[in-house]
């Protein structure tokens, strides 16, 4: 059975658990970017979903691109296999790229989700 760890920080997360059910995927939500590196320290998932939000002028500016950068650099400690899907809106996506260049992603899906396009990335 793979493994997924959902971080879900907004209420646009889409709720995805009856599609990790079938896929016979054991998931585990966390709130938080810390909550996760927390959990990842325990225990390496298969898959990670997240949001993309992109740093406008924020505390993330200058140094990181969005709110993934600390996940995506702790990975290759903690979740070397990990492969990291992101969930992105349409006036973020352009911003996206950047973040793909430095961290490859596995996938990156603009909202509103196709669970199609999900499956196929978890198959």
């Amino acid at each position: 059975m793979s493994s997924l760890l959902s971080i879900i920080e907004s209420p646009t997360h889409p709720r995805l658990s009856s599609l990790y059910q079938q896929l016979d995927i054991s998931e585990h939500k966390v709130n938080s970017i810390r909550n996760a590196l927390k959990l990842l320290k325990r225990e390496a998932p298969d898959f990670i979903v997240a949001e993309f939000f992109y740093g406008y002028g924020n505390n993330y500016a200058g140094v990181h691109i969005s709110n993934l950068d600390v996940l995506l650099t702790s990975l290759p400690k903690y979740a070397p296999t990990a492969r990291v899907i992101v969930f992105v809106s349409r006036p973020e996506y352009q911003y996206v790229e950047q973040l793909n260049n430095i961290y490859p992603l596995h996938g990156v899906l603009q909202h509103p989700l196709q669970q199609g396009e999900l499956e196929a990335l978890l198959n």
